[in-house]
This record gives structure tokens, C-alpha cells and sequence, in this order.
């Protein structure tokens, strides 16, 4: 039997790795073609890696990877506070390098999808990948788990949004169900789906 593999919270140290498998995790998924403009793609998904999935959820203390970075998964903490005024800063000047002209559609989709979401406080899904190489071994599932075991402790759902039915189902794997499916704003590109997942109860 293989040995599980060691998940970790992710620290400052991490998040050059940790966007760096984000950045190799999210090519081929549907969500970047559609969201990011072709001019700068590559650059655009590195940025959006390096600061939403990697150094906003690290300084919130809400990331986990495996212990070689292979795998790592961002959360959003129930009634987590603002972001600090230069944190906020970087975001809202990187915002728009990101996404471009897409901006509009992209937030209008994400709170299409956020329709879906428990009334209640929750875990937030934001992001979760694996590096080509290290896929089909559980590390992204393992990534999960920690914040998966919190929520059955404290008896708190856990939601993502997610815009192809192979994540969907992934997801369903650890015990997330559909609760609202759309489509992208405006142009109706893109199916989304809603998930959530409510605690265990011991």
C-alpha cells in the first residue's frame, strides 16, 4: 500500500511553487481560454497564480500542498476579513492586467456561480491543482482534506464553482453536490456549476 503523502499548510516560502503549479495546472482547463485574452496568456495566468491562488490565500493562512508543492488547494475562510490596504492595492491595480477586456464577463460569471453558495458561513474553494507529472496518485484530494476535516469538525459546508463536468465529478468524489448550474454571462460560453458539501456528522 502506498504511503499517503504529507499535506501541509502552505508559508511565504511556498508561493513561488505554489504558483507555479497552479500556473501548470491550469492551461489545459477550460475556464483560462475563456477568461484570460490570447495577447499574454501565459504571462496573464502566471500573475493571476502568483497572487489570487497563491500569496492572498498564503498570508490568509488558507492554503495546503503536498509537501513537494506537487498539489495545493486555496481556500477562502468563513467571514474571512478585507484584505490589508497594500494587499487590496495589488489586486486592484493587477486586477485588470489579468484580465483585460474580460474583466466584466469573468466577475459577472463569478457571481453568477456565487448563486449557488450556502447562506451560511463557509469554505471557499478558489483554487486546486496538480502538476502534469504528479497527476492520478490522490494529491489533489489529499489537498483538500485538511480544510474537508475542518468543516466536519466544526460543522461548516465547504462550496467551489467549477466550469467543466470532469471537476465536477471530481469533486463529487469528496463529497460535494451540484446545488446551481448556469451558464458564463453574456456570452453563455461555458457551463458552471455550483458544489457544496456539507460537514459529516460523527
Amino acid at each position: 500500500m502506498s504511503t499517503p503523502p504529507v499535506v501541509r499548510r502552505a508559508t511565504r516560502s511556498d508561493v513561488p511553487r505554489l504558483a507555479a503549479t497552479l500556473a501548470m495546472a491550469y492551461p489545459d482547463y477550460r475556464w483560462t481560454s475563456w477568461a484570460l485574452p490570447e495577447d499574454g496568456r501565459t504571462q496573464r495566468l502566471s500573475r493571476w497564480a502568483e497572487l489570487w491562488g497563491a500569496l492572498v490565500p498564503v498570508l490568509a493562512e488558507t492554503a495546503w500542498v503536498t509537501d513537494d508543492v506537487a498539489a495545493a488547494a486555496a481556500w477562502v475562510a468563513p467571514d474571512a476579513p478585507p484584505h490589508a490596504a497594500d494587499l487590496q492595492a495589488v489586486i486592484d491595480r493587477d486586477l485588470p492586467r489579468v484580465f483585460g477586456a474580460r474583466q466584466p464577463v469573468v466577475l459577472a460569471s463569478e457571481r453568477l456561480g456565487a448563486l449557488g453558495r450556502p447562506d451560511e458561513p463557509h469554505w471557499w474553494l478558489h483554487a486546486v491543482g496538480t502538476r502534469p507529472a504528479a497527476r492520478h496518485q490522490g494529491l489533489g484530494a489529499a489537498v483538500l482534506q485538511p480544510v474537508l476535516d475542518r468543516c466536519d469538525a466544526d460543522g461548516v459546508p465547504a462550496a467551489a464553482t467549477v466550469y467543466t463536468s470532469t471537476v465536477v465529478r471530481w469533486l463529487q468524489r469528496s463529497g460535494f453536490a451540484v446545488t446551481h448550474s448556469t451558464r458564463t454571462a453574456v456570452d453563455h460560453e461555458l457551463p458552471i456549476w455550483t458544489l457544496v458539501r456539507q460537514p459529516l456528522r460523527a
